[in-house]
């Protein structure tokens, strides 16, 4: 038991050493941004208030929870630095929720806004940055997030149970793990609305709405098409939604303006859909997949390793 607790501790003291050496170097980063940016811009007035905030969110303040947590943890004070610094963690899921709108509004500033423009090619130039852009210092807190996340978990793993801080650090990984999952929704949630948006464009006409709330992109791929009566292949453009199947084929090359669009042949609901994998049918050409709908059967046909993926979103999406 004694060797147990010893190890433990050499653990514990290397993941705490850890975790200040970072936080240090994450607070370096953070001030870049606090001191010569934000305060400068506040200063000057060169953004309107409400730009401001846009852009940068609330990172004064993680900045002043981050300063707090470090000086707790040089004195060694872990539990109550990591107590009160979960007092301050919604403020990571607020940053998170803002990110998308701060970035468009810094491109449009950097667009509009030709002393802002110079101020900001200025500041990059200062040897403190070492070459990095404001861009690239913006997500910072959210890759810090993660980090704590596994700081944490260590630290907790590496604690006695019967300890004073265990209780404390056991409520600060459910904290930090609530928030993280908060963050990944909510880039989930941006990423899937860019899919859509992606696959909108894509589609000549407007009669296909695929911009739904509550709708999920899936995949999309090249399907050969089998015809009930003897004709040839068809090779149609398919997407996979958590709702619908989208069959598509391409404009005439030559068309003016939908050259390089897809038109919608069919749009098919999942709700009562049937999928089945066909053996034996192809003479060893790939795989073949029926989908079976209350009004139409759709044979499609790929290689093995394809057709056995499609199966698996396809019954995953039905499901």
């Amino acid at each position: 038991v004694e060797e147990q607790r010893a190890r433990w501790e050499r653990k514990r003291s290397r993941t705490a050493k850890e975790l200040l050496e970072t936080e240090h170097k994450y607070l370096e980063q953070l001030d870049l941004v606090v001191t010569f940016f934000v305060t400068i811009l506040k200063a000057k007035g060169t953004l309107k208030p409400a730009v401001l905030d846009t852009i940068f969110g609330p990172l004064e303040s993680m900045y002043s929870a981050s300063h707090v947590l470090s000086l707790h943890l040089e004195r060694g004070n872990l539990g109550p630095g990591l107590e009160n610094f979960c007092q301050n963690l919604e403020l990571y899921g607020h940053y998170a929720e803002n990110l998308e709108q701060a970035n468009k509004t810094l491109k449009e500033q950097l667009r509009k806004n030709k002393s802002f423009q110079r101020f900001k090619k200025l500041q990059e130039t200062r040897p403190q940055f070492q070459g990095r852009k404001l861009e690239d210092l913006l997500p910072l807190p959210l890759q810090r997030l993660h980090q704590y996340k596994h700081f944490l978990r260590d630290l907790l793993e590496n604690t006695s149970p019967d300890s004073a801080e265990y209780k404390k650090l056991e409520k600060a990984v459910k904290s930090i793990s609530e928030v993280s999952r908060w963050v990944r929704d909510t880039v989930h949630k941006r990423e899937n609305s860019l899919q859509l948006l992606r696959v909108q464009k894509l589609l000549k006409g407007q009669k296909t709405q695929v911009l739904t709330p509550g709708r999920w992109y899936i995949r999309e791929g090249w399907l050969l098409v089998v015809p009930s009566k003897g004709e040839e292949l068809k090779r149609r453009m398919f997407f996979l939604f958590s709702d619908i199947f989208i069959a598509t084929k391409p404009c005439h090359p030559l068309h003016p303006l939908n050259s390089n669009k897809l038109a919608c042949q069919a749009v098919y609901p999942l709700h009562q859909c049937v999928v089945d994998k066909v053996f034996g049918h192809t003479q060893s050409q790939g795989g073949l997949l029926s989908l079976s709908f209350p009004h139409k059967t759709l044979l499609l046909m790929s290689s093995e390793q394809d057709i056995h993926d499609w199966y698996q979103s396809l019954t995953a999406a039905v499901r």
